[in-house]
């Protein structure tokens, strides 16, 4: 069946116009609660946790969602602003029916949307989410017993406590010098008393949201400012989160990006050496192949999933590896937690190079990336690129001059009106050039 309204990550959009206004998110919270978090045997209401990141629509949408929720019999749980994989934990915690984020991860401020949780903290199936839009379809009823809400006062020490939780007793940081950009988002508390209450010396920036300026020139998609600063604090590294704290990129302290492939074969390098192995990375179509040939040189097998976290841990379970992620930042340590989560995946890296004594530059040495361009093509109409013939021909095109030696890939983002063009090979000046002549095919096709 298709989707009406449930995209790669959630629902997503530009605020106040449909599906993304108050009245569709009361009907949404009526249909989660019908769904998910209907009385159990002994008549006793479903709870559903309520976060969310710093946007100004979010307590607009907060307050819809908790009389859509009430008015269905469910008690709510208001968390306040808090990372999305902190509502994941949370939500496990709690032993709570379904947990809702109010967020649009790394958009603008004008964009929002939600993410939703079952029970045991992971995306919600297809089914389920095919379930809640049927029940979108039906009208709003009023339960002859309407739910409570509540706030949760110890939520964030709740969540600091579970991260510093997943290091070995005794870990520190101590001597290390960090600059946190908190992208003016859902970090923005809980992330520096994370690590600050681990001994690392800490310079945080983008931690004053004002509604307005979340990822608004900062956070994991735009490390600009972070870079300067670690050059002119001489930090040891910095750390950027997204706007809702599921992604992280790091800057070392040269000021050069560290993005989330090689993290992950921070990681997986370290696992392989110190933890019993590491049985196998997940990445994604985008991964970069110089990330699968270091992994391959370390005996570490990579399987590419589709893109989007959901498709990541799906690829996860199914081979019960530990580890897997994307190279936008979003890092799943299953081991650990149940979903991508920048604090817990910088926490993780960091364990790495303070137990092997090395800089940040120096770990990441044993992956050398290929030259990798992608140019976003808006998509004025949708259609199936595979059939068009003048792509077919552009992309047979450059595929045939990297003669073996790169990857082409075509991709409708799950988040944005736009077709993702990506060349890889071993020349950047080849590489840039075949996805500019390729995105213009494309350009030309979908207009």
């Amino acid at each position: 069946m298709t989707r009406k309204y449930f995209g790669t990550d959630g629902i997503r959009g530009y605020v106040g116009q449909a599906p993304i206004t108050p009245d569709f998110f009361m009907h949404l919270g009526w249909a989660v609660g019908r769904v998910l978090a209907s009385a159990d045997a002994n008549g006793r209401p479903g709870r559903v946790l309520i976060g969310k990141d710093t946007r100004i629509s979010g307590y607009m949408f907060e307050s819809a969602l908790e009389a859509g929720l009430i008015s269905a019999g469910v008690d709510v749980g208001l968390l306040g602003p808090m990372p999305t994989p902190a509502i994941a934990y949370l939500t496990r915690t709690f032993q709570a029916r379904a947990g809702i984020v109010i967020s649009a991860s790394h958009n603008p401020y004008m964009d929002n949307g939600i993410k939703l949780f079952g029970a045991d903290g992971t995306k919600l199936s297809d089914e389920l989410e095919l379930a809640i839009e049927a029940q979108l379809d039906a009208p709003m009823t009023i339960a002859s017993q309407l739910g409570k809400a509540t706030r949760v006062a110890d939520a964030a020490g709740r969540y600091i406590e579970f991260c510093k939780g997943t290091l070995p007793w005794g870990f520190s940081l101590e001597g290390l010098h960090l600059v946190l950009d908190c992208a003016n988002g859902a970090t923005y508390k809980v992330a520096p008393l994370v690590f600050e209450e681990l001994g690392a010396k800490i310079t945080v920036i983008a931690n004053e949201p004002d509604g307005q300026n979340i990822n608004l020139n900062c956070g994991s998609t735009k490390p600009k400012f972070l870079q300067q600063r670690v050059l002119e604090t001489g930090a040891d590294l910095g750390i950027a989160f997204d706007g809702d704290g599921d992604r992280v990129v790091f800057v070392d302290h040269s000021g050069e990006v560290v993005d989330g492939d090689e993290l992950l074969y921070i990681i997986a390098a370290y696992q392989h050496k110190h933890v019993g192995g590491c049985t196998g990375v997940v990445g994604t179509l985008m991964s970069n192949f110089g990330f699968e040939l270091a992994l391959k040189d370390l005996g570490i097998p990579l399987v590419r999933a589709k893109v989007g976290d959901r498709y990541v841990i799906e690829a996860m379970k199914d081979r019960d590896w530990k580890l897997g992620g994307e190279n936008s930042g979003h890092i799943v340590c299953s081991d650990v937690t149940t979903t991508g989560d920048g604090i817990i995946a910088a926490l993780q890296v960091l364990r790495a190079i303070q137990t092997e004594q090395k800089s940040l530059r120096h770990a990441k040495q044993g992956m050398p990336k290929m030259p990798q361009v992608m140019i976003n093509v808006p998509m004025g109409k949708r259609q199936n690129l595979d059939e068009n013939p003048i792509v077919l021909a552009a992309v047979a095109a450059a595929e045939a001059k990297l003669d073996g030696k790169g990857r082409v890939l075509l991709r409708p983002s799950g988040t944005e009106p736009v077709v993702r063009v990506m060349v890889e090979g071993q020349h950047h000046r080849l590489v840039e050039e075949l996805a500019k002549l390729l995105a213009q095919k494309v350009a030309e096709a979908l207009t």
